[in-house]
């Protein structure tokens, strides 16, 4: 199941298509107003041709209703989300545990392909991440935001010409929850050292809980232990 899937509910009338997704259970289904709402995964299937949507329900019952006159209705582009689901925490979650992956876009042609890297949250908490260049004693900026808890986020596809900038790197993240306590966590900021070379090697790419793909993975921190070089810049 993959965003723009149509789908339709299992125990209960109507669908929609996949707008997004919450945790790793919930899935945002948007249907034909524009709405998204939030469903388990094992509640809905994906579907093929079924016209399952909430227009043409509405359109069947107006048929056999008499015509009365409509009032004007907001676009869906302009409506707000109505919903937004709880994180969904799992056990074990509020040790941090923060990896940077890479995984290649074209893996049997490992060669020539391009590559993807990604910020992988694996705890509870939000993560407020800043990720740099290090070169000599300067950073350049890579990229900054944030990523929801037991997610992952896309950062940026690069290709062999780039790894020569990459070679060192310094991650920082600060760790917080929201709409409820949480115990404190001392800010991240650690200098991760990737080789190049591996980019090379297929077997460098390994099997791993986050991505159907094998990828090149780094801990930052790993149940609440630095993994990486604690920075001086």
């Amino acid at each position: 199941m993959k965003i723009g899937d149509k789908v339709r509910f299992v125990s209960e009338v109507g669908g929609g298509r996949v707008a997004g997704f919450q945790g790793k259970n919930i899935v945002l289904v948007e249907d034909a107003d524009g709405f998204q709402i939030p469903m388990q995964m094992a509640d809905v299937v994906v579907v093929e041709n079924e016209d399952y949507s909430t227009a043409h329900l509405v359109e069947s019952k107006l048929k056999a209703a008499p015509v009365v006159e409509e009032e004007k209705e907001e676009e869906p582009a302009d409506k707000p989300i109505s919903f937004k689901a709880p994180v969904e925490e799992r056990k074990g979650g509020n040790l941090l545990s923060a990896y940077l992956a890479f995984v290649p876009m074209d893996p049997k042609a490992l060669s020539s392909s391009r590559f993807e890297s990604y910020l992988v949250n694996d705890s509870n908490y939000y993560l407020r991440f800043v990720l740099m260049s290090v070169e000599n004693n300067a950073c350049r900026l890579r990229a900054t935001g944030e990523v929801e808890p037991n997610t992952k986020l896309f950062i940026e596809e690069f290709g062999r010409e780039d790894l020569n900038g990459m070679e060192r790197l310094n991650v920082q993240l600060l760790a917080y929850k929201r709409e409820k306590p949480f115990l404190l966590k001392m800010p991240v900021d650690v200098k991760l050292r990737i080789d190049g070379v591996k980019f090379y090697k297929l077997h460098a790419f390994e099997e791993n809980d986050f991505f159907e793909q094998h990828a090149l993975i780094y801990p930052i921190i790993e149940q609440d232990r630095v993994s990486g070089e604690r920075s001086k810049v």
